[in-house]
């Protein structure tokens, strides 16, 4: 799985702390703290229909990272909902669009780390860009990476922060094995996301199917991972969140893949093993119908 460029954002403007840009011509200052340490928050926004999915939640979590990091300064919900509604006119955007919303602790004085070199307020990027769902609905390849999450008091998962390190080292071994994402663990070897994406197992039981989760121990808190929970919820699908071993995603049924990049997608190999059948299963698209039919009625309009 790789993304190709598309023609349609060859002219995109770019929106930096408020002023658009063209992409060519679009950057940040090398004093920058993104530049200098990865010290950022960011978050993934789809459009659909003109309106942006689950966009309060995704604005909470950028803010929550953000005081985790002891920003001394974090936009406001509105303030950063205009900044993304005069980046989609400005673009002529209003559907199958995503965002990469990038916050910075900002500009220093001088190189280094400490933060109080940072004094003139924190950089806001609003990068949007014509992009469709990115993953394969016909079946993912998975394999698992040397690579470990962090556990909690090692870099807490649920900074959402910009050091991205850890899955692009990840990426590379899935790549180098042929596969399209990398399966990644905890410190303890339970399952806790992939590269880019969290990792749901359905298993089918007498009393019908159980979809499963791992536990945010090791991985962010999704928020498309909480909105296929609370559809299983709202639709009596038995569900459960809890340690998942390999072995257990080995001989599940079923196996997706969830994440606002590119939805929910089906998983039907890993590691060399087959997956259910080898083929897209019954509850992943029931839960990817449900899903649509959610996107397709729900957000906050900004287009």
């Amino acid at each position: 799985m790789q993304q190709k460029f598309n023609p349609k954002n060859r002219d995109i403007l770019v929106n930096i702390n408020g002023s658009l840009i063209h992409r060519d011509q679009a950057g940040i200052s090398p004093f920058d703290s993104a530049v200098q340490g990865g010290d950022a928050v960011w978050e993934g926004l789809r459009v659909y229909g003109g309106r942006v999915f689950k966009l309060n939640e995704h604005l909470d979590r950028l803010r929550h990272s953000a005081l985790a990091l002891a920003f001394a300064e974090i936009p406001s919900h509105e303030r950063i909902t205009e900044e993304i509604r005069k980046t989609l006119h400005a673009n002529h955007m209003t559907d199958a669009v995503h965002i990469r919303l990038t916050l910075t602790r900002g500009v220093k004085v001088t190189s280094g780390m400490d933060p109080r070199l940072n004094q003139s307020g924190p950089t806001l990027i609003v990068l949007a860009e014509h992009k469709a769902p990115v993953y394969d609905k016909g079946g993912l390849t998975l394999a698992t990476a040397s690579i470990r999450r962090f556990a909690p008091d090692m870099m807490d998962p649920k900074i959402h922060h910009c050091n991205l390190i850890q899955s692009i080292l990840a990426k590379i071994e899935a790549t180098a094995a042929g596969a399209d994402d990398a399966i990644m663990l905890d410190p303890r070897g339970f399952i806790a996301e992939t590269n880019a994406t969290h990792l749901f197992i359905v298993t089918n039981t007498k009393r019908g199917p159980l979809v499963e989760t791992p536990r945010c121990v090791a991985c962010p808190e999704g928020i498309t991972r909480a909105t296929v929970l609370e559809l299983c919820e709202a639709n009596g699908i038995m569900h459960t969140e809890r340690d998942i071993s390999l072995a257990e995603l080995y001989r599940a049924d079923e196996a997706f893949c969830t994440g606002t990049m590119g939805e929910l997608a089906p998983v039907t190999r890993a590691d060399g093993r087959t997956i259910g059948d080898g083929k897209p299963g019954a509850m992943t698209a029931r839960l990817s119908g449900l899903f649509g039919e959610l996107t397709s009625r729900e957000g906050v309009r900004v287009a």
